[in-house]
């Protein structure tokens, strides 16, 4: 099926040009340009053989190689050769995680630091908030 430029622009940024099975970084001029470094294709989340549609919600990014690897299994399964269970998170989804999980380490390091008094619940915040946001949202 052929994919207009805005369309593969949503599925590409969908998971921040990543493979969806694999999580490697693709290149987003090497659509469908077999044996190029970061070459993807449209994958169906759900195999179109098993029923899946081509509404743009089961439409993903993937290099050549995992998408031909797959089949018709299931994208968990295939995920899971890589000891993957999810997608990579899009730019947007990637900062509201890193900003939700700053603020879960802030407030866990503060409290923590209390022990130590007002200093160390500061200095436990900024560890704890630093430490939050360099997690890896993907995970």
């Amino acid at each position: 099926m052929a994919y207009d430029e805005d369309t593969l622009n949503k599925i590409y940024d969908r998971t921040n040009g990543r493979c969806h099975i694999c999580g490697k970084k693709l290149s987003f001029i090497n659509y469908f340009q077999f044996g190029r470094k970061g070459a993807w294709e449209v994958e169906h989340s759900h195999p179109r053989v098993k029923g899946g549609s081509d509404h743009r919600n089961n439409l993903y990014a993937a290099c050549i190689s995992c998408n031909r690897g797959k089949g018709t299994v299931t994208t968990q399964t295939a995920r899971a050769w890589y000891g993957r269970t999810k997608a990579p998170l899009s730019k947007v989804k990637r900062k509201e995680v890193r900003q939700s999980h700053a603020i879960a380490g802030a407030l866990l390091g503060a409290f923590v630091g209390l022990f130590a008094g007002p200093g160390g619940a500061l200095v436990g915040a900024a560890i704890g908030g630093k430490i939050g946001y360099d997690s890896n949202p993907d995970k």
